[in-house]
Formats: C-alpha cells, sequence, structure tokens
C-alpha cells in the first residue's frame, strides 16, 4: 500500500469511527475524530460545533436515531480525502413511532486524519411534513 492509499484509508476509518461514536451517542469520542472548531452543516443549513451540539438536536428530533451504513464513497485528493456516507436512518419519533428507510448522505472533508467539515442530508424534514399533514 502507497503512502496516499494508507492515508485514504486512515481518514474513511476515520469517518467511520466518527459515525458510530456518534451513534452510541458518544459526542466527547465523535468528536476527537473531528479538528476543532468544525463546521458540521445539517439539511437546512443548521450549523453545528461540535458532535454534542448534534446529539441535543436530535433528542429533539427523535426518541433515538441509528445509521444504516450501506457505503462509503472515499474520494483521495490532493493534501484531503472527501468521504461520503450513504444510507438510511432508522429509529423511533419523539412519540415513540418506529421509522426506518430514512434515507441519509453525510460528506466529510478529512484532512491528517480529522475531519475538517461535515455536510448532512437526510428525508426527516419531508418525514415530519408528512406526520404533521396526515396521509397524502
Amino acid at each position: 500500500m502507497d503512502s496516499r492509499e494508507a492515508e485514504t484509508a486512515r481518514d474513511a476509518a476515520a469517518v467511520t469511527a466518527y459515525l458510530e461514536a456518534s451513534m452510541v451517542p458518544d459526542p466527547e469520542t465523535a468528536a476527537g475524530y473531528m479538528k476543532p472548531g468544525i463546521a458540521i452543516v445539517f439539511t437546512g443549513g443548521r450549523v453545528f460545533r461540535h458532535p454534542r451540539e448534534v446529539t441535543a438536536f436530535n433528542a429533539g428530533r427523535y426518541a433515538w436515531v441509528k445509521k444504516r451504513m450501506e457505503r462509503l464513497d472515499v474520494v483521495p485528493g490532493e493534501g484531503i480525502t472527501t468521504v461520503y456516507s450513504l444510507g438510511s436512518l432508522y429509529g423511533a419519533w419523539p412519540d415513540g413511532t418506529p421509522f426506518e428507510g430514512n434515507r441519509y448522505v453525510d460528506r466529510f472533508t478529512v484532512q491528517d486524519g480529522l475531519i475538517v467539515s461535515m455536510e448532512v442530508w437526510n428525508d426527516s424534514a419531508e418525514r415530519i411534513l408528512e406526520r404533521q399533514s396526515g396521509p397524502a
């Protein structure tokens, strides 16, 4: 394995470890995989600066939530690695109603083994709107 392949593998492993810690949830361990002061940008343009803020936000949106990580797309670059995690969310809404199949894409930029940016997209807003308006 050459040095670029080793860096790419290390960066992808950092993303996987971050995601696993964030699902516990263990935001302090998750933060260890991120550069301090990071911008974590969620659907709708919400910006968080630490995984504990994401955990608090999710606690208001879900009774609990986990990711079914289906694949990582890893794109090596010059001094950075871009990692896309794709899959679906499953869990329960605040009233305890279970859900699954809520698609997500997380885009990470990783440099020197630390996540330096993260962007999150998922279907939760659409699902919440459906729940509020009732069946179509």
